[in-house]
C-alpha cells in the first residue's frame, strides 16, 4: 500500500517547486543552504596559525617567587599576546610571547642568584658572630 502524501518517484525534484525534495540535502560539492556561492566562512584563512602561548602562568610565578620588576614586565608582555592576536598582528603576538618567556626566565635566574647569595651571606654572618658570653656588659 502506498501513501498518497509521498512524492512521486518519477517526477524530478520529488514534485516540489525548486527541483529539490522537501527536507532533502544538496548534492555533494554544491553550496549548503544559506551559503553564497561556496565562499569560505568569514574569519577562515587557509593555513591559519594557532595563537602562541602567552606564558602568563610562568610570568606570574616568576613575579611571586623570583624577581618582582622583571616579572611585572613579563606579565605585561604576556597579557598583550591575546590582544595583538585579536587585532591580527601575528608577528607582534609571537614577539610578545617570546618576550614574556624571556623576561620570566630572566626573573627566575635573578631570583635564584639572589637567593643563593642571600644564603651564603647569612651563613657567613652567622659564623662571624662572636658568641663569647664573658664579654657581656650586662
Amino acid at each position: 500500500m502506498t501513501n498518497p502524501n509521498d512524492p512521486p518517484e518519477n517526477v524530478p525534484g520529488g514534485g516540489q517547486p525548486g527541483g529539490e525534495p522537501f527536507g532533502g540535502v544538496p548534492p555533494y560539492g554544491s553550496p549548503q543552504y544559506g551559503a553564497q556561492g561556496g565562499a569560505p566562512q568569514p574569519g577562515y584563512q587557509a593555513g591559519m596559525q594557532a595563537e602562541p602561548a602567552s606564558n602568563l602562568v610562568w610570568a606570574i610565578l616568576s613575579t611571586i617567587f623570583c624577581c618582582l620588576p622583571l616579572g611585572i614586565v613579563s606579565i605585561v608582555k604576556a597579557s598583550s599576546v591575546g590582544k595583538l592576536w585579536a587585532q591580527g598582528d601575528v608577528a607582534g603576538a609571537h614577539k610578545a610571547a617570546e618576550d614574556a618567556k624571556k623576561f620570566a626566565i630572566w626573573a627566575a635566574v635573578v631570583g635564584i642568584v639572589f637567593s643563593i647569595l642571600y644564603l651564603i651571606l647569612m651563613a657567613a654572618g652567622v659564623f662571624a658572630l662572636d658568641l663569647d658570653s664573658t664579654t657581656s656588659t650586662y
